[in-house]
């Protein structure tokens, strides 16, 4: 699967750009703040229908105007006509998703259908900040792989506003709550949650593995890498739990068990790798992340995904790009869509690489094919 061509009316610094892109390697090069990081978050939104940098979507709207456009067109072979994917946004309105024109029944149909793999400098986020962090990027690519899952995450997100909400009123009205709403909120809720748990546990029993060999390629197996999924909910039964919970709940007005809480610990020779890794090994992990998600989903898709790598040659140490360009030159990878600040560091890096390229020159939201 590749994306041919890409149009962008009023993302983000864009009043509008038109590309049309190589099949294999795509450079964006400019200076920092032109807009470079925009063309790959608009072709993570016409594969997520998100933005990889911003959890609101009005936020990609350019300031002034009062709605966005992203529109792509997909192959999967050189002979098809492709589809047409189209993402827009009008302040106030609901986010419309198009496939050849034609809105999806619901938007999580799209989920899954191109895969798409970022590799950033904001990947050590992952580490460095708190559970929520480690949990959405699970989610994302869980869903993207098992359609069921993100059903099941949908609803059971869903029926947790619900309880919420409940909670806060039950504290903010006298006279007390429908008790009863709440009761049969949990018993909707319960098996819900065990779900998820127990389809997380699997997924990273199959992922950990493929992490743990592209660690050690990355960083030659000086250390061993883990990562534990860490809930309350294995063995234990959820219904009971949100019963014995209640009174907490009420005080605090929220859910204070469940796998919106869980996390995964990254370990490395045991230890946190957010208190005992280096700065090299937490750039190491993240990206040896990012690649046993590109392996697990061109395994379990049968197609590999779009490679997206922002400003790695000003953020990695030799090692690394090394490592990374070695994929590419082995056609590990499929087609990839990269950054950068210096044209010339870009053509020396990639130009043994391969005869397949297009450069795009990004000066303050304009775009043109060099």
């Amino acid at each position: 699967m590749t994306l041919e061509t890409l149009h962008l009316l009023f993302f983000k610094n864009y009043d509008e750009a038109n590309l049309r892109f190589s099949s294999h390697i795509n450079c964006f090069v400019g200076d920092n703040g032109s807009g470079k990081t925009n063309l790959l978050d608009a072709i993570h939104y016409l594969s997520l229908t998100k933005s990889a940098f911003t959890s609101t979507d009005a936020n990609s709207i350019k300031q002034g105007e009062e709605f966005f456009v992203v529109k792509g067109r997909f192959q999967s072979t050189k002979d098809d006509k492709g589809e047409l994917i189209q993402c827009s946004l009008r302040a106030g309105q609901k986010k419309s998703v198009l496939h050849d024109k034609q809105p999806y029944d619901r938007i999580s149909d799209h989920i899954g259908r191109y895969p798409v793999v970022l590799i950033s400098p904001y990947d050590t986020d992952l580490i460095r900040q708190g559970s929520e962090e480690r949990r959405k990027y699970f989610d994302s690519l869980i869903s993207q792989l098992d359609h069921e899952y993100l059903e099941l995450l949908i609803k059971y997100s869903y029926l947790l506003k619900q309880r919420n909400s409940l909670l806060k009123l039950a504290t903010d009205r006298q006279g007390g709550y429908d008790r009863e709403y709440l009761l049969v909120l949990d018993e909707q809720l319960a098996p819900l949650g065990e779900q998820l748990v127990a389809r997380r546990q699997e997924f990273l029993h199959e992922f950990e593995p493929i992490f743990q060999r592209h660690y050690e390629l990355l960083a030659d197996g000086r250390e061993q890498v883990t990562l534990t999924y860490k809930s309350d909910l294995p063995g234990a039964d959820f219904l009971k739990l949100l019963r014995l919970q209640e009174r907490k709940d009420l005080s605090l007005q929220r859910t204070t068990v469940g796998p919106h809480r869980d996390d995964v610990t990254f370990l490395m020779d045991t230890m946190p790798v957010k208190g005992y890794g280096s700065q090299g090994q937490q750039k190491s992990f993240a990206i040896a992340l990012k690649l046993a998600q590109f392996e697990i989903v061109a395994t379990r898709q049968q197609q590999k995904p779009l490679l997206l790598l922002d400003d790695i040659f000003d953020r990695l140490d030799e090692k690394r790009i090394t490592r990374l360009m070695q994929l590419v030159a082995n056609r590990t990878f499929g087609q990839i869509f990269l950054t950068d600040t210096h044209l010339e560091r870009t053509d020396q890096i990639l130009s043994a690489l391969s005869d397949d390229i297009a450069r795009f020159r990004v000066e303050l939201g304009v775009v043109k094919p060099l």
